[in-house]
């Protein structure tokens, strides 16, 4: 542990918000993951700025961390810090049918705003268990719906640690990815545009898409959601499901038997149990119908 560089960060931070040999498996959806060096949670976009400064003055790598809902952090856990961007910087604001949304609200918090508000088109994102940042970051999307449709303009971090607005058409938006996950850029909020809508209708499509979830998704267990990319021309789950590996298991962890494309902890995984799981099934299914699976999730740390 660097003790000078730990007397440099709680300069720019209060020592209660700084953590060292943190737990990532606290963090993820997945449960699964070694310590972090250092934990760190902004309040506010100053304090962002000057961590990542830090950081970089001081060659210490740093990763910007949400909900932890796309993420597998290896077992033997992530030198640097973490800086989580998610319960302390969650402020949501109405203006006539724009929501502005800082980087760590969550996106089914922004569902319920906008549904307060009688604002349609944020139905689809309801139910991704993330944030706005980490929405942003991948172009996140469902059931028809992307960020991509939504958005307008986005605040970030650039590579020089300038705070930048960036419209729409400079985003990059594109399936699962965006020039914030293409050049490393750190999202500070996002302006979204939403249609007056019904009040009864708006909640009968979220609770619509809530079914659909709990019904057909592994929501009992921990999991990091849509495990791979969709190929083109196909679906994941049902390659995976065709190649006879539904309910297969390396370990603790195992394809989700209610819906294939979900890789889940099912019994005190381990990173390196869901990684050789992943490795097994994308061999499989290059074996039986040539095509090559991409992890979707996001791999950090040491494995």
């Amino acid at each position: 542990m660097n003790l000078n560089f730990y007397n440099k960060l709680t300069d720019y931070i209060e020592a209660e918000r700084v953590y060292r040999e943190e737990p990532m498996k606290k963090h993820t959806t997945f449960r699964v993951g070694g310590n972090a060096d250092y934990f760190v949670i902004p309040k506010t976009e100053k304090e962002v700025q000057r961590i990542v400064d830090l950081c970089k003055e001081e060659g210490m790598p740093y990763y910007i961390l949400g909900n932890g809902s796309n993420l597998l952090v290896g077992d033997k856990g992530y030198h640097g810090v973490i800086i989580q961007i998610c319960k302390e910087m969650n402020e949501i604001r109405v203006e006539d049918n724009f929501l502005n949304v800082q980087a760590g609200a969550l996106l089914s918090r922004v569902g319920n705003v906008a549904l307060e508000a009688g604002l349609a088109g944020f139905e689809f994102a309801s139910g991704i268990p993330g944030t706005m940042g980490g929405a942003v970051f991948m172009n996140a999307g469902a059931y028809g719906g992307e960020m991509k449709d939504i958005l307008t303009e986005v605040t970030v971090l650039d590579q020089n640690n300038e705070v930048r607005v960036l419209k729409k058409e400079e985003l990059e938006l594109g399936y699962r990815t965006s020039i914030v996950a293409k050049k490393g850029y750190v999202v500070l909020s996002a302006k979204v545009e939403l249609k007056k809508g019904d009040q009864t209708k708006i909640r009968e499509r979220m609770n619509e898409l809530k079914v659909q979830r709990t019904t057909k998704q592994p929501l009992e267990y921990p999991s990091a959601g849509s495990t791979f990319k969709r190929p083109e021309g196909y679906f994941a789950g049902k390659l995976i499901a065709d190649a006879g590996l539904r309910g297969f298991q390396v370990g603790g962890a195992q394809v989700s038997e209610k819906h294939c494309g979900f890789v889940i902890n099912k019994d005190n995984a381990t990173a390196a149990d869901i990684i050789e799981l992943m490795r097994q099934v994308i061999e499989r299914v290059q074996k039986e119908f040539g095509v090559e699976l991409e992890p979707e999730v996001k791999k950090l740390g040491e494995f």
